[in-house]
């Protein structure tokens, strides 16, 4: 049979699961069925908030005039505030919220620990680091802003990894390294910006705090861009992540190249938190929390590309309605929201890891 073909199955302990067999390899694999349930009910729930979204505001649109709009159907004056004003955000929000998760799940894998993410290891401050120096120096620029966030992500993390290579790489001198190299980086970042001058810094400051606010469709096709050009990437160096989870033994005896495959997967992580950083500045912990609270639901014992990029799309266009809603019509930084829900979560994170350990 040519195309790709769907059955069920049962192993040992019972799990069920959905064995995808395709004619190219990177594209067969087996899926728990409660993945596919937990991944289906984040979209229903990520879709259902983003038409609340699409339909709040200052002129309040209902939910099947949203869906109207959506299909080109809808008033003149609908179709406006839902295609052209409000869709590019939401858009947005979903898409980096996806990029964040899988970054996040990627490098959780890596290190195998629930703390690694792009904003404990550094890459977040690495790139705002690339990002802010572009701003005080040139002026930014949507393009120049973006350039300097990817090579500082990318500048971080070979420091990262170089300073934590000996004999190979641990997840967890990754992480205190990362957390090292962070707290450098956010000193410079300071420093900086109290030698800027006032707009500069001003400015450098609000596109800090990280915000969805005048994004438009401008932004649009260059994100979908860069992110299409980085799924493949992640598509192909992913099926090396569970056999790099058995440790770098197990994995060279099962024909994997540990250290080329960790670092692919780790300049793919930095890639995709470079894509968000440069259009919207920092957004904080949706990359710490969204595996972790993905895997619960789906109760794996490794972490899931899927279902954290749906838990992320999710979690990043509610943040961003709270945002814009709950203290209206004052309207906060995403990263302000993400930040203060993140920060309980982390705390709840470290006090269970504390009562475990």
């Amino acid at each position: 049979m040519n195309g790709p073909m769907l059955h069920r199955s049962r192993i040992a302990f019972g799990r069920s699961l959905v064995v995808v067999r395709a004619p190219g390899e990177w594209l067969s694999g087996r899926i728990g069925v409660r993945v596919v349930v937990v991944c289906v009910a984040l979209l229903l729930a990520t879709f259902g908030v983003a038409v609340f979204a699409l339909g709040t505001g200052d002129y309040a649109v209902a939910p099947g005039q949203v869906l109207r709009a959506l299909f080109a159907a809808g008033s003149p004056r609908d179709e406006l505030v839902v295609l052209e004003w409000r869709l590019p955000r939401v858009l947005l929000a979903l898409v980096f919220g996806a990029a964040l998760a899988v970054s996040g799940a990627i490098l959780q894998s890596l290190t195998r620990n629930p703390l690694g993410s792009p904003d404990i290891v550094g890459f977040n401050t690495g790139a705002y680091s690339g990002a802010l120096v572009v701003i005080l120096l040139t002026g930014g620029g949507y393009y120049a802003v973006a350039a300097g966030a990817l090579a500082g992500g990318i500048a971080t993390a070979l420091v990262v990894y170089l300073l934590a290579f000996k004999q190979g790489v641990r997840g967890f001198r990754l992480i205190i390294v990362g957390i090292a190299v962070s707290a450098v980086l956010g000193s410079l970042n300071t420093w900086l910006s109290l030698k800027a001058d006032l707009d500069d810094a001003i400015s450098a400051a609000v596109w800090g705090a990280g915000s969805l606010a005048g994004l438009g469709w401008a932004q649009v096709p260059p994100v979908l861009i860069a992110t299409a050009v980085l799924v493949p990437v992640v598509a192909v160096a992913a099926r090396r992540m569970p056999l790099l989870e058995l440790g770098d033994d197990a994995a060279r005896a099962l024909g994997v190249r540990a250290e080329p495959a960790r670092l692919l997967l780790l300049f793919t992580s930095v890639g995709l938190t470079a894509v968000v950083t440069a259009a919207a500045g920092p957004i904080a912990f949706v990359s710490l929390a969204a595996p972790q609270l993905a895997r619960r639901l789906t109760r794996t014992g490794g972490i899931g590309l899927m279902s954290s990029a749906s838990m992320g799309a999710f979690l990043l266009v509610a943040c961003d309605w709270l945002a814009q809603r709950v203290f209206a019509p004052t309207v906060l930084p995403v990263g302000v929201v993400t930040v203060s829900i993140g920060g309980l979560y982390l705390v709840w994170l470290l006090a269970g890891e504390a009562r475990r350990r």
